[in-house]
């Protein structure tokens, strides 16, 4: 009762004291996680006008705050922000409730420029917040002519790359440096520099940054005779660039003798296995930039002035592997002093085709570190160590000691190709290794000839993928469907590398864009993406042709990726599916001529009846692997044409409401009308109006997906619902069917069969896997191939949007409008799911107890939601303890569909129902 009282009292001062700071403070919104192109402080950026964005946040839970204004302050250094020194760009307050990818207006940015920034808002009551914390961002170098280096590489190696006829190892990775001086204070050094396949940049002894497997992939140039492996569809590309980073090297540089350097890797860019093509030698691009506080200039360039030795990495490819001899390493060759006398002069290599531009997407880093579950010894100096999980990533030896010339093997071990890992010791003092330029897939590895007992202190495995932060959280009561998404989770981050998803991350590493297209509106509820799709979404668009407006299987694209209507189809999808998530309409207009050239291109192979069928080549016999519809079913197909033209609708209709949102209306009429016509031609083709159904193995799923005649719906779904019955509760599709399977039951009244198929521990189930202890996705219902691949991945929306039911209004995308509406089933007793949207924290969390349902929800400051509370007719809600009738700040808007509905604003909600 005295903490009540004192309650009642602290509020008492908020109503009759205003004027105190305490009481004003308790409703200002704070601004804060400020960022520039989707990134925290990015190192560099080419944007002419980047988008910033913040989240504001509210302590004291006052309902429906908004921002109603705001004034972002630009400067050219940390210090002249903090005086208030805007001499970039001061907005001034602007009457804006937009906190989201705002536009810089400020002077024009020139290359290099340093840029700190901060933001004031003020909330609904008219109440200036206090400035946000600083941020900043740098610019890149914005035209072709401000880079004065030159590619260099290897004298020991030439422009050319590996054979792609003749099997043969590369030679040892080189190291390069280059020694100069410094004589004056400094006031700003930044670095711009990129190297292929992969490289590691050095100064002065020790590594600059923590990235790894940098720059990230992208389709570099064109590489000759393309069109003679795999595929064969050439490589006549819309967009060829080149990734480069910056660092800021004020703080690692002093007066007298400094020494750039450093290693470069084979990656991508020289890989000639079957999958890929490769390009050429690894080369390597610098530019150091250093500015004196007396306002002179000096500029450091690879050019053929750097000196060139190889290293002790003595093999590596991507796909094969490395091997380390640590007897052939050169200490301190990136330090002053360091005797280079025996060292060769850099060779000039051929600058690659592709445009530089700025990497504005997360590297890859060490994201976790695992401890050994188990150690097994097999052998003398053999082990077997078992990590728990399957990881991409390598293994780390740590202070290992043992004879010179000691081989220690490395077995990783997978199901799937593995490259080969093996560290030569140096012998004498303790010795730590890594790998450098590849990633390895497993949960367990051999280790051989290791030298006395192998001890749990001396190993660790390193979880290596692109830094996409998990934001999104879902939990249930069922421990099956917690265990579901978290192998899920594991899948998809092995599959991160570089800026882009892979369909495996060890046979095949390659950018599929069907399986990208499946599953990225459930990567997009897990991790945050943005600047991840930002940059994925460009590489596919940069990957059509321009003439036909086809797009390829992967982008960048390998001539070994098979594929099909569903993989091109990604142009259209992943980017209506990235606006509705992140309200970004800047997507959808660089990327709008891409999706009317597809949808364009799908034409040209649509009959006089309006189906579409491809048939690629035209003029030869049809390629298997250039035409598939869906795939890796448990069974059965459904027919191709059914799955082409079921993405002939969906590439119309999101190409349509694409047109409307950036108000192109002849287009919207144009597509839309296609779309409708596609659906009609759809149902007249493939519906048996007999047996009442379109087809099992996917087609009535699709059918329901295209919102049939509803004079056949109810008939259709009794046929869906018997071919599940039929198949004893599992589901019967591939990849393509599955990611609606779950999402289209529940939205047809079978929710209850939704659940049951997401609950089977037999095949053909996601249960099935864990079972036989997987602890990733597999590429096949039964287990063949594969056993990490997220593609199945994308039907598990329905755990987020369907059974926590917090959704997206298409109509206000990026979560300006959330749509709470769980749909429990008798089996699960709670579940929750939150994620950070573009405008904060949005969570739901429901509990079914003693004849009780309890849920709580969470809207972000500059949201609004409907909320749906399950209900039987004539039940009493509450909301926080009180009837909801009594409470101010919710809106009654009726029951429907055994749902009462609410509108609500910001804030933090407790709905109560019997």
């Amino acid at each position: 009762m005295k903490i009540k009282g004192l309650i009642v009292l602290a509020l008492s001062c908020f109503i009759f004291l205003p004027r105190m700071g305490l009481a004003k403070d308790s409703s200002k919104i704070t601004p804060g996680q400020l960022t520039c192109e989707y990134l925290e402080n990015p190192q560099v950026i080419d944007a002419n006008n980047p988008r910033l964005s913040w989240i504001n946040t509210e302590a004291s839970n006052v309902r429906g705050q908004y921002q109603t204004a705001c004034q972002i302050q630009v400067a050219s250094s940390k210090e002249r922000l903090l005086k208030g020194i805007a001499d970039l760009w001061d907005s001034k307050m602007m009457q804006s409730t937009q906190s989201t990818l705002v536009k810089y207006q400020g002077k024009t940015l020139k290359s290099g420029q340093a840029c700190w920034w901060r933001v004031k808002v003020w909330n609904k009551n008219g109440e200036a917040s206090s400035w946000s914390e600083p941020a900043f961002w740098n610019m890149g170098l914005l035209n072709p002519t401000d880079w004065k280096s030159k590619w260099i590489g290897a004298p020991w190696q030439s422009d050319a790359p590996l054979s792609k006829t003749t099997p043969e190892l590369p030679p040892s990775a080189p190291l390069l440096r280059k020694a100069f001086q410094v004589t004056k204070n400094i006031a700003s050094a930044r670095i711009f520099v990129t190297g292929l396949g992969y490289f590691e940049l050095y100064l002065n002894g020790k590594k600059v940054g923590d990235d790894l497997l940098v720059p990230n992939l992208t389709t570099f140039e064109k590489r000759p005779d393309i069109d003679k492996y795999g595929i064969q569809i050439g490589d006549n590309f819309k967009e060829f660039r080149v990734l480069y980073l910056s660092y800021d090297l004020k703080e690692k540089l002093r007066k007298g003798e400094n020494v750039l350097g450093a290693i470069l890797g084979n990656g991508f860019f020289n890989a000639a296995v079957n999958w890929t093509m490769p390009y050429g030698s690894p080369r390597f691009l610098a530019q150091l930039q250093i500015t004196y506080t007396d306002g002179s200039e000096q500029t450091i360039v690879s050019d053929e002035t750097w000196k060139a030795h190889k290293s002790a990495i003595v093999m590596d490819q991507i796909y094969g592997g490395e091997h380390y001899d640590a007897r052939l390493e050169l200490p301190g060759w990136s330090s002053p002093k360091f005797n280079d006398s025996d060292w060769q002069p850099a060779a000039i290599r051929k600058a690659p085709e592709g445009k530089l531009m700025a990497q504005m997407s997360h590297s890859d880093k060490v994201m976790e570190r695992l401890k050994p579950l188990k150690i097994e010894k097999l052998g003398d100096g053999h082990y077997k160590v078992d990590f728990g999980q399957e990881i991409a990533g390598w293994l780390r030896l740590i202070k290992v000691q043992g004879e010179a010339g000691r081989k220690i093997d490395i077995k990783y071990l997978s199901e799937s190709p593995n490259g080969a890992n093996s560290y030569t010791l140096k012998g004498g003092a303790p010795e730590s290794y890594s790998t450098r330029f590849t990633w390895y897939v497993f949960r367990a590895v051999e280790v051989v000839n290791w030298p006395g007992e192998l001890k749990p202190e001396q190993i660790e495995a390193d979880a290596v993928y692109t830094q996409n932060k998990t934001t999104g959280h879902f939990k249930c009561s069922n421990e099956l469907f917690n265990k579901i998404n978290q192998i899920w989770w594991r899948s998809q981050s092995d599959n991160m590398h570089g800026g882009v998803a892979s369909d495996c991350p060890h046979r095949e590493r390659s950018a599929y864009t069907g399986d990208g297209q499946a599953s990225c509106v459930t990567v997009m509820h897990n991790f945050d993406a943005a600047a991840f799709y930002t940059k994925w979404i460009r590489d596919i668009v940069g990957a059509q042709d321009p003439k036909t407006g086809y797009v390829p299987n992967a982008a960048p694209f390998q001539p070994g990726c098979g594929g099909g209507v569903p993989w091109g189809a990604a142009i259209d999808i992943m980017p209506w599916e990235f606006y509705l998530h992140y309200g970004d309409k800047d997507i959808l207009e660089n990327s709008f001529d891409g999706m009317k050239g597809y949808v364009d291109y799908m034409l040209t192979w649509v009959d006089e009846n309006g189906i579409m069928f491809q048939q690629l080549p035209k003029k030869e016999a049809p390629n298997y692997w250039l035409n598939l519809g869906d795939w890796c079913p448990p069974g059965d197909f459904p027919a191709n044409d059914l799955v082409h033209t079921f993405y002939l609708w969906r590439c119309a209709d999101f190409t349509a409401k694409a047109a409307k949102v950036l108000n192109k209306p002849e287009d919207e009429a144009r597509y839309s009308t296609l779309a409708e016509r596609t659906r009609q031609a759809f149902h007249r083709k493939f519906y048996n109006p007999e047996k009442c159904t379109y087809g099992a193995f996917g087609g009535n799923i699709f059918a329901l997906k295209m919102n049939l005649p509803e004079k056949d719906k109810d008939k259709v779904v009794a046929s869906l619902k018997q071919d599940i019955i039929k198949n004893k509760g599992h589901l019967d599709t591939g990849i393509f069917g599955t990611q609606f399977f779950f999402e289209v039951l529940a939205e047809n009244g079978l929710n209850d069969l939704a659940y049951e198929a997401m609950n089977k521990r037999d095949f053909p189930s996601f249960g099935h896997w864990i079972e036989q202890g997987a602890t990733t996705t597999w590429e096949e219902w039964g287990g063949n191939n594969s056993h990490n691949h997220p593609m199945f991945g994308g039907s598990l929306t329905w755990f987020y949007r369907k059974l926590a039911g917090l959704n997206a209004d298409p109509n206000q995308p990026g979560y300006r409008h959330i749509i709470f509406r769980p749909q429990p089933v008798d089996s699960i007793a709670s579940a929750s799911y939150s994620n950070m949207t573009p405008y904060g924290l949005a969570s739901i969390d429901w509990t079914k107890k003693d004849g009780k349902f309890s849920m709580k929800v969470a809207v972000p400051i500059g949201s609004t939601a409907t909320v749906y509370v399950p209900v039987v007719l004539g039940t009493d809600i509450k909301e926080s303890g009180k009837k909801i009738n009594e409470v101010k700040d919710i809106s009654s808007l009726g029951i429907s569909n055994g749902y009462a509905v609410y509108k609500v604003n910001s804030g933090k909600y407790q709905f109560e129902a019997n």
